[in-house]
């Protein structure tokens, strides 16, 4: 059993200096966004090594005083027994706790005894905040955007993590401190040469990240003991880089199904409502069941919904914990051939339509031909996404390809024309990697078609505006790009050009035979059509530019 009888409560005096600390912050000279970047660092929820969490909340939807505090609160989910998070599903006992927060501006801050926190072993409590709608005098909730686990997903309260715990005791941390620190003692990531970009679900044997650990460590042993591998297992080696394909939180089903609605599913007489006669929200602490449904989604990774990139997403997860991602990192940085890199695809650019349940209108910025743009130019949600990236950034990766680098692009009142936001893509190569005693500032590739997706874009784009922005970047170049169909017989003639282009600017573009879009692409090649049937009849010749391959075992 792992029943937490302790009451959980605000403490006064710790909530206090935290206050004094975010108004510090808001008296000072500092710009809009550099005072924003400093408070994103203490959003979300913190588990101390004092034993005490602190929660931030940036709730510009509340920050009017149109909302009574009393129906403003922090609800609290505490497991009171073991739970198995393989389990496709289960019912669970909680203890319901609510907590009023400290407002402050639009901003809602608290140190909290008592809460639970999450291990590799154990779950920890869930959160979220839970609000009277004026308008509707519906109960509404708002979730921890910046949450480090999301078992559950992108619907279902988070969960508070021990997070440094977890980077305590993980077995690379030797592996942070190699490379030449610059002056100010930060170690540049040199880029890899070779990359494999895999997506979980159907790379893994099971179709979670703890598969391909235990592939690579299977691998890693077999090689120590110079044992021959199979042909499937020499799909996976050759390669200084892995580029897993994102793995944040995606869109998700909302229809409902057998058990109800969502993954993390309370029945409709617990879910808390108005009380006429008070007019405040009718809720007391005490037990409550909630059915657990193991999250089965299964995306490319690109319908994302902003909310939650900071955690991973939870159907690559056998375990539900983060700590699996960790294993895997792990296990690629010790590799006995030699560290293998690890490369996030992000994907900050757009947000699905879904987006706009999860997130304050603060967020987006209207719609778009994949759903809604994100609005990077409050200087708010720009410094939350960068404090999502350096929270991911942190579980160690070494490098990070931006999605569609071309979709960050905003109207400049003072120009009268749409640009490309290339401050902030810089911002986003620069956000630096904390983890034990090092300091690293990794590599950065970037999807950049512009002007797509205007008529012609493949002509047009030069593929190096970033690069020559940003000189120690590095870009997709014209061959790997989207819309890739080598297959067809005409692809190579219309491509020449790019081909010898590639081979003057190889050195800082990425380039190779094959990506996601290689095979999206391919499923869509009309059979009619005149197809190359000699592709991959011989052995490839030497190529001495970056490379990426993509490896799905369907």
């Amino acid at each position: 059993m792992v029943a937490n009888s302790i009451r959980i409560q605000l403490l006064e005096k710790e909530t206090q200096g935290l206050l004094d600390w975010a108004e510090e912050i808001h008296q000072s000279d500092e710009t809009l966004f550099n005072k924003a970047k400093a408070l994103a660092t203490r959003l979300g929820a913190h588990y101390r090594s004092d034993g005490l969490t602190e929660i931030g909340f940036w709730a510009s939807e509340l920050g009017a005083d149109m909302v009574q505090p009393k129906n403003i609160y922090l609800e609290i989910f505490t497991p009171k027994s073991k739970i198995d998070p393989t389990q496709p599903v289960q019912k669970a006992i909680f203890r319901r706790d609510y907590v009023e927060l400290a407002k402050q501006r639009e901003y809602f801050w608290g140190v909290l005894s008592g809460m639970k926190p999450g291990t590799k072993n154990e779950l920890g409590s869930f959160y979220w905040l839970r609000y009277l709608d004026i308008n509707s005098d519906e109960v509404g909730v708002i979730g921890d955007c910046l949450a480090y686990s999301l078992p559950y997903g992108v619907y279902a309260p988070a969960e508070l993590y021990d997070m440094e715990a977890l980077q305590r005791r993980r077995a690379d941390l030797d592996y942070f401190s190699q490379g030449d620190p610059d002056d100010s003692g930060v170690i540049r990531v040199h880029p890899p040469t070779n990359i494999l970009q895999l997506h979980v679900n159907t790379a893994s044997p099971n179709g979670y990240l703890s598969g391909l650990t235990d592939v690579y460590r299977n691998i890693a042993e077999k090689l120590k003991q110079q044992q021959a591998l199979n042909s499937a297992e020499q799909n996976f080696i050759g390669y200084d880089a892995v580029q897993l394909l994102p793995i944040e939180p995606t869109v998700e089903y909302r229809g409902d199904h057998a058990l109800g609605h969502g993954f993390f599913i309370l029945r409709e007489d617990d879910i808390d409502e108005m009380d006429p006669e008070t007019a405040e929200i009718e809720h007391e602490p005490g037990d409550i069941k909630v059915t657990l449904k193991k999250p089965d989604t299964q995306n490319w990774g690109y319908d994302i919904v902003i909310f939650g990139c900071s955690a991973t997403d939870p159907s690559v997860l056998e375990t539900l914990r983060p700590d699996e991602l960790v294993e895997f990192i792990e296990t690629l940085h010790n590799f006995p051939l030699g560290p293998i890199q690890v490369i996030y695809d992000i994907v900050y650019g757009h947000a699905d339509n879904q987006a706009i349940d999860l997130l304050n209108g603060r967020f987006l910025k209207g719609p778009n031909m994949y759903g809604q743009d994100v609005n990077h130019q409050n200087p708010t949600v720009r410094a939350i996404l960068l404090e999502m990236q350096r929270r991911k950034n942190n579980t160690g990766a070494d490098g990070i390809r931006a999605d569609g680098a071309q979709d960050f692009k905003f109207f400049n009142p003072l120009s009268g024309r749409v640009e490309y936001d290339d401050n902030y893509l810089s911002d986003m190569a620069e956000v630096m990697q904390e983890i034990g005693e090092s300091r690293r500032r990794l590599f950065a590739i970037f999807e950049d078609g512009r002007p797509w997706p205007a008529e012609g874009w493949e002509e047009i784009s030069t593929y190096r505006d970033i690069i020559e922005f940003k000189p120690d970047a590095f870009q997709w170049g014209p061959l790997i790009f989207a819309h890739n169909t080598p297959s067809l017989r005409s692809f190579w003639d219309q491509k020449w050009r790019r081909v010898t282009e590639q081979m003057q600017m190889g050195e800082i573009w990425i380039t190779g035979c094959g990506n996601h879009d290689t095979l999206r692409r391919g499923t869509q090649v009309d059979p009619d059509l005149e197809i190359n049937w000699n592709l991959g009849n011989g052995l490839p010749g030497y190529c001495a530019m970056p490379m990426i391959m993509l490896l799905f075992l369907l």
